[in-house]
């Protein structure tokens, strides 16, 4: 080495993770609710999920959704689940200004997992709905979505009367929960309902609002062949007769 002259490189990944963990060691979480989270930021960044104070999931943002619309989703997700109180689940979240080069998610699930395991990660948690194909997929045993399937049986918020078509009260009802409901389109690739939905009338709705009953009344006014089921994660609608591995069936139309 030549006297005068030394060569320094500074590992940003590293020091970056030291201060993480102990902003969030010493951060208090906060109830993960749509409240809550309408006061955070739709900045870069990245943030844990803690259940009955264990922590339980550790996310990051991408150019598509900040902090903000990443806790509202989760806030979402974990509503109207079997086994489990929204009122249990918290977060804690952190801005953070560099961040693009820097996988800091993968880095913090190393961290934590070194102790224990962050168990909501790969499970399912916060995944899109996977489409038609996967519907008879057999599911991990420690899944989110097996451990909290979705409750049919809550009472939701729906501005729904009759007289009205199955494809409008579908389509309400869609937009009210907290899970994914997808039924059978007019094609493969179209996202115009089936005809027998845009074509059946709807002229009584219970007056209990639950996803279980208002979609025995629909389905009860459907021509013949439709089928409801709940599965773990969702309710589907299609035109079929069919017995699901992970599926409950809620109604047939005969």
């Amino acid at each position: 080495m030549t006297k005068g002259y030394e060569e320094f490189e500074f590992d940003l990944p590293s020091a970056l993770l030291i201060n993480l963990v102990k902003l969030f060691d010493e951060m208090d979480s906060s109830a993960l609710s749509i409240w809550n989270v309408a006061s955070i930021p739709e900045e870069q960044g990245v943030y844990q999920l803690l259940h009955k104070d264990s922590l339980v999931y550790i996310g990051k943002t991408d150019a598509e959704a900040g902090l903000k619309k990443r806790l509202d989703r989760h806030a979402w997700t974990i509503q109207h689940r079997h086994n489990l109180d929204p009122m249990d689940v918290t977060f804690k979240a952190v801005r953070v200004f560099v961040f693009t080069a820097i996988d800091l998610e993968t880095q913090l699930i190393k961290h934590y997992g070194a102790e224990n395991i962050v168990s909501w990660n790969n499970s399912g948690f916060g995944s899109n709905d996977p489409g038609r194909e996967r519907d008879t997929t057999t599911l991990k045993a420690e899944g989110f979505d097996e451990l909290f399937p979705v409750d049919i049986d809550r009472e939701i918020e729906l501005n729904l009367s009759a007289p009205t078509s199955a494809a409008d009260a579908l389509k309400a009802l869609k937009e009210a929960l907290p899970y994914t409901f997808r039924f059978e389109t007019a094609g493969k690739r179209s996202r115009k309902p089936h005809l027998d939905l845009t074509d059946t009338p709807i002229d009584r709705l219970p007056k209990a609002k639950t996803t279980r009953l208002i979609i025995e009344t629909i389905v009860s006014q459907l021509p013949a062949g439709w089928q409801a089921t709940a599965l773990p994660s969702r309710v589907i609608l299609y035109k079929e007769k069919r017995d699901y591995i992970h599926g409950t069936i809620i109604a047939r139309s005969l």
